[in-house]
């Protein structure tokens, strides 16, 4: 019996380092809505892409826009890939949350700092005649050749030894480096078009093939222009174009509002929750009570620790889990209050009544951790947050509900039959 009691004790005492070191231990990480900023959502243009590679250059185009982000010091920014509909008519759209950026112009200027880098070729009956003349347009002169700037792996700025003019030096990957080879080897003796943002900046000739994968773009650069174009290109280019669909900004004041609704409407939940078990429960209520409050810590060390972002669908999630919680709880004090009737020891009639109730937890719980996980898989950003609190409270309340509260309450239950023993263990309107 003693040694029950001792875990007992260590498990709230554990608890309680815990609850010390999440209070203590940084900050959590509050979603938009809460916290205020602004929110992008941009749709990708996908017409001219392989159905097998759309997958790719998502991701591909999520990596580019974080890498610009966080080149300009956004704190935690959220760049997510969403696709609506099905089939070949499916939008791709790109998700992004930058929190404390309030200021709408500024949150798009991060967006489309990046220059687009192409390196083009000489279209079929083009000639170097016409590329001197000044009447051609040489956007009709050239033709793309697969090769952008989503290729390049590093941008330089170097020196011309013979002109001290500033150049560019690129360097494309693996890939970008096979295409450059291609790109040279079959237009010895023409000019490849270099253009950025559409603009033709250069169009050196190539005099033999280049397998090694690195470039020069030379213009008429200062040495500030020169270093700009090296640190956008830098950045990254986009894969695929994009186009701005919505805009919403969120106040921080307006943020802190709906944290401080969330935060009330919780507590007062919690409350309201915890005085029904008491007073219907009594003992095993009390009991419930304090593993709650052992699940609401450790559901906090999992959000900071892991950094899961709290929205206001988040929070809805996580409350939604207690209420979860505590429906495993009742199943498991009915089942006990019919094993007492049946007139068997309060000890017997608990682990009886955890082992009758403990497959209607299991199946309910899992029928919620399967709809939870669909939520996450094909759920909009918003239903994400609400999704991934749930999964985490779920598992989270199983344990509590099975494990915490089964040990607490065979550590406080009396070990032999006494006169309040039916009333700590009866419900309070059902006294037999």
């Amino acid at each position: 019996m003693w040694q029950r009691k001792l875990i007992s004790l260590l498990i709230i005492l554990v608890a309680g380092a815990i609850g010390y070191f999440t209070y203590t231990y940084g900050t959590f990480r509050l979603g938009l809505d809460l916290r205020g900023g602004s929110h992008l959502v941009y749709e990708a243009d996908t017409a001219a892409l392989p159905a097998a590679d759309i997958s790719e250059a998502m991701s591909s185009l999520r990596e580019v826009i974080e890498r610009r982000i966080n080149a300009f010091g956004v704190a935690e920014p959220l760049i997510q890939v969403e696709e609506a509909g099905l089939g070949a008519e499916a939008k791709h759209r790109l998700i992004v949350e930058l929190p404390g950026v309030t200021n709408l112009e500024e949150a798009i200027k991060l967006i489309n700092i990046t220059p687009q880098l192409e390196f083009r070729v000489l279209a079929p009956g083009a000639d170097l005649a016409m590329l001197a003349s000044s009447t051609a347009s040489t956007s009709d002169l050239f033709v793309s050749s697969g090769l952008t700037g989503r290729y390049l792996k590093h941008a330089s700025v170097q020196f011309d030894q013979q002109s001290i003019n500033p150049t560019i030096s690129v360097e494309f990957n693996d890939e970008g480096s096979t295409l450059f080879a291609k790109v040279t080897q079959e237009n010895v003796g023409k000019p490849v078009g270099i253009f950025l943002d559409g603009a033709l900046i250069s169009a050196p000739s190539v005099r033999e093939a280049i397998t090694s994968g690195q470039a020069q773009i030379s213009g008429q650069f200062t040495v500030d222009e020169a270093r700009s174009l090296a640190r956008n290109l830098n950045l990254g280019a986009l894969p695929v174009p994009i186009s701005l669909i919505s805009t919403e900004t969120i106040g921080p004041t307006l943020g802190a509002e709906a944290l401080a609704a969330g935060l009330r409407a919780g507590l007062l939940g919690l409350s309201v929750v915890a005085l029904f078990m008491l007073l219907w429960y009594r003992l095993p209520g009390l009991v419930s009570v304090v593993s709650l409050a052992i699940y609401a810590v450790l559901m906090l060390a999992v959000f900071k620790l892991f950094g899961v972002t709290l929205t206001a669908a988040g929070i809805a999630g996580f409350i939604l889990s207690v209420g979860m919680a505590l429906d495993a709880n009742v199943l498991i004090f009915e089942r006990l209050k019919e094993e007492i009737r049946a007139g068997k020891d309060i000890h017997e009639a608990i682990r009886e009544g955890f082992s009758r109730a403990w497959f209607a937890i299991r199946d309910s719980n899992l029928s919620s951790i399967i709809s939870a996980i669909v939520l996450f898989w094909f759920g909009t950003a918003l239903i994400k947050g609400f999704a991934l609190t749930l999964l985490l409270g779920i598992v989270v309340s199983m344990f509590t509900a099975i494990t915490v509260t089964r040990t607490l309450l065979l550590s406080v239950a009396p070990k032999h039959k006494k006169p309040f023993t039916k009333f700590l263990f009866s419900s309070g309107l059902n006294i037999k």
